[in-house]
């Protein structure tokens, strides 16, 4: 492994700390702009994100709009044993069903009550390895690093 590589990934478990430790947001607190967020529920974190934005990108997850809410796609499919979406054209028909409507519409619902924590960190690289880092370690189920 190369020096610089491994100089990268030794520090990442500072900041992993930092998050799982922080307390969840609560409304009107103050969140970092840029870095990695997790979303956790009854104690079992779900999933990990990252963002240049995090107080817009946090709220895109629960929008009306589901190519912005990619969260709640990701557990709306699972609900209804759909694959995970994709870019591909022609593969968001499936998202206009009613019964895609309506469980995308109660997994919105569910990740508005979720905790919230996130951890600053403005370089894009190191956001990657941390997002990575996370999810790995936390074992988040709807993480997906897949091409899509």
């Amino acid at each position: 492994m190369s020096p610089e590589f491994r100089k990268s990934v030794e520090s990442l478990h500072t900041k992993f700390e930092r998050v799982i430790r922080a307390a969840p947001y609560t409304k009107g607190a103050s969140l970092p702009e840029k870095g990695i967020y997790l979303f956790s529920e009854n104690g079992k974190h779900l999933y990990v994100g990252r963002s240049n934005n995090i107080k817009t990108r946090r709220g895109d997850h629960y929008s009306s709009n589901p190519s912005r809410a990619a969260f709640a796609r990701l557990i709306a499919c699972k609900e209804l044993n759909l694959p995970p979406p994709t870019y591909l054209k022609g593969s968001g028909a499936r998202l206009t069903t009613s019964k895609f409507k309506i469980a995308f519409g109660e997994a919105r619902k569910r990740i508005k009550e979720m905790e919230f924590r996130a951890v600053e960190e403005s370089d894009p690289t190191r956001q990657a390895l941390l997002e990575l880092y996370c999810a790995i370690t936390l074992e988040t189920p709807y993480n997906d690093f897949d091409v899509h």
